[in-house]
């Protein structure tokens, strides 16, 4: 029975708000806007935040990232015509970093210097990795052919390399891709696998790779190339020695990363006589970027509150209006019988059919957003079912909320003086 009386006072609001449909259009548009630019907004946000934390991941969160720095001092001294740079990270560090903490489980080092690659009339600069098999571990990319250096090879020293999909492209083009032997600064190598890059496909973030890689074992680029290297430019003559570029560390839990990270630090503090490294751990980041996500949330959240906040003074000022006119039909409608609660429920049902509907098309509004913004830009956008529930929960809340006080105003209007009401 109840639920009849609901049902057909669901029927009745709607009835009442269809005699003026403009003015219950206008009306909506507050929560409509209001809706529509916290949805927007919030998927923006979310597609955002998403891809900062998936780049930090591929960074991979158990894993601490060094690199060699040149000092500021080495920088102004590299103006003069002849200099020699010695900084960086050592193979000693290497040794120390993976025998001295238990929380390590894999240490890979990097020996970066950039070559001309050639095959027959092809050729091209790339970035030479130097590095052993734990490196495609510790940043793991899918293998499109052939294999990854094995140990094998890193004990044989055999003259292999392993190619991104990007630098095979442009050097093997039309060739067949695995055995193939190139030049690598006029040394030859055989191509034993392809490997998939991630650095060139639009992240802004640093990652460890880069499209343009030639992986070779670590041995061989110390064997063929040496740890120093010799630039000319604009009449400078500038030699260069470090020994490795990056050490990139995994540790065994997340709970450990960033003890270890202050262990390794106060390790190369005490050998290092100056500040010729730097330091990464993902997890940090990712911790900075899920607070900052939340600090975003929070503030999207307030704007959504002010938003919604104008839409419901909207439906409270043209619901009083509505008291104001049908003061007759109250009368009436008491001196047969209704009772207050009842005219209560009646404007109540009206507010919260107008948020509800005022709401409904706010979700339309702001999922179509994020798809005209991904569509046109290029621009991440990822709507949660979070974030279509909260505004419109919180729209139908606004309309219980700001149509309290019209219909309690309603319920108070003497039956009597109301009849008389013209």
């Amino acid at each position: 029975m109840r639920q009849t009386n609901l049902i057909r006072n669901i029927w009745l609001g709607v009835e009442n708000l269809l005699l003026h449909k403009l003015r219950s259009f206008l009306t909506m548009l507050g929560v409509v806007f209001g809706v529509g630019s916290v949805v927007a907004m919030l998927s923006v946000g979310e597609g955002a935040s998403k891809e900062a934390l998936e780049q930090i991941r591929k960074l991979g969160s158990n894993n601490i990232i060094l690199s060699s720095v040149k000092p500021v001092e080495d920088e102004q001294s590299s103006t003069v015509r002849t200099h020699m740079s010695i900084y960086g990270l050592t193979y000693a560090d290497l040794d120390r970093i993976a025998s001295s903490f238990a929380s390590i489980d894999q240490v890979a080092p990097v020996k970066l210097t950039r070559k001309e690659v050639r095959l027959h009339d092809r050729a091209m600069e790339l970035r030479l990795v130097g590095t052993t098999p734990d490196w495609f571990d510790l940043v793991p990319r899918e293998v499109l052919a052939g294999r990854v250096i094995l140990p094998s090879d890193q004990h044989r020293q055999a003259p292999v390399a392993v190619l991104t999909e990007f630098g095979a492209r442009k050097i093997l083009a039309t060739r067949s891709a695995v055995g193939q032997m190139i030049r690598i600064g006029g040394d030859a190598f055989e191509v034993i696998g392809i490997v998939r890059s991630e650095a060139g496909q639009g992240q802004s973030m640093q990652i460890p790779d880069q499209d343009v890689d030639v992986y070779i074992p670590i041995e061989v680029a110390r064997r063929y190339f040496g740890d120093i290297v010799t630039r000319r430019a604009a009449g400078t003559y500038e030699r260069e020695k470090v020994e490795l570029h990056q050490i990139i560390v995994r540790v065994n839990s997340a709970e450990q990363v960033e003890a270890t990270a202050a262990g390794i630090e106060s390790m190369l503090t005490r050998f290092h006589a100056k500040k010729d490294y730097g330091m990464s751990v993902p997890l940090a980041l990712l911790k900075q970027a899920e607070a900052t996500k939340r600090t975003f949330n929070i503030v999207l959240g307030s704007i959504a509150g002010i938003s919604l906040l104008v839409g419901g003074i909207g439906i409270m000022n043209i619901m009083l209006a509505s008291v104001t006119e049908r003061t007759r039909e109250i009368g009436i409608r008491r001196a047969i019988g209704a009772k207050r609660r009842q005219i209560i429920v009646q404007f109540l049902i009206e507010t919260v059919v107008l948020s509800t509907f005022g709401g409904l098309i706010g979700l339309g509004v702001g999922v179509l957003i994020p798809f005209l913004i991904t569509y046109f830009s290029g621009m991440a956008t990822v709507v949660t079912l979070n974030g279509i529930l909260l505004p419109l929960f919180i729209s139908m809340g606004i309309g219980i909320l700001f149509g309290l006080y019209p219909a309690m105003n309603a319920a108070r209007v003497d039956p009597i003086i109301a009849l008389r009401h013209e």
